[in-house]
């Protein structure tokens, strides 16, 4: 096994194109405290910071192939900012949503509003359902009991990155299958 501490960023990109797993490895323990440390001071949440730099790294590996970054650092650094603002701008729709949605149950056509509302959250439901049993689980505890993921893994005795990865596959595998609307609601009502 090489040893890759020696080896600069470009040469460590380089090699990582090429699916090497240990180099993965060592850009993660190299990047992923300060990475951390950059992300917890933007987002003042710990859960939050965790969740930013695995999208981060997860996005890393996945995009290994087609990358061509001179700057590691300044990638992974513009990378956790780019997905905060991301969050900010997806809350700040999110609230958009929400105050209209309080406008509209205040109009005249509530009964029509509610029923609309349970359909789409039986598809919501039905969707996580659907869910690996496992990962529903997990996904359930995090987004309706709202515990962290520190505590769902107290609670099923498997590691918090265990929880992490479960909860950014059940969103990854509800996302494309739920509209706008009904993601919407996910988003508003199960967290």
């Amino acid at each position: 096994m090489t040893n890759y501490t020696s080896c600069d960023d470009i040469q460590l990109m380089d090699l990582l194109r090429s699916g090497d797993r240990a180099v993965y490895a060592e850009i993660y323990e190299r990047y992923v405290f300060a990475l951390l440390s950059h992300a917890y001071n933007k987002t003042h949440s710990r859960e939050e910071a965790k969740d930013i730099v695995q999208e981060v790294f997860t996005t890393l590996w996945a995009k290994r192939e087609s990358l061509q970054i001179t700057n590691l650092a300044g990638y992974l650094f513009k990378s956790v900012r780019n997905i905060f603002l991301n969050q900010i701008a997806h809350q700040a729709v999110q609230d958009k949503f929400l105050q209209s949605m309080e406008q509209f149950t205040s109009s005249t056509e509530i009964p029509d509003h509610l029923i609309r509302e349970r359909q789409l959250m039986a598809i919501i439901e039905r969707e996580i359902a659907a869910l690996p049993t496992k990962m529903r689980e997990v996904f359930e505890l995090s987004r309706k009991e709202n515990l962290s993921h520190k505590e769902i893994a107290e609670k099923l005795g498997i590691s918090e990155q265990t929880v992490s990865k479960q909860v950014t596959n059940a969103l990854r595998i509800l996302r494309p299958k739920l509209g706008a609307l009904a993601w919407t609601l996910l988003m508003i009502h199960i967290k």
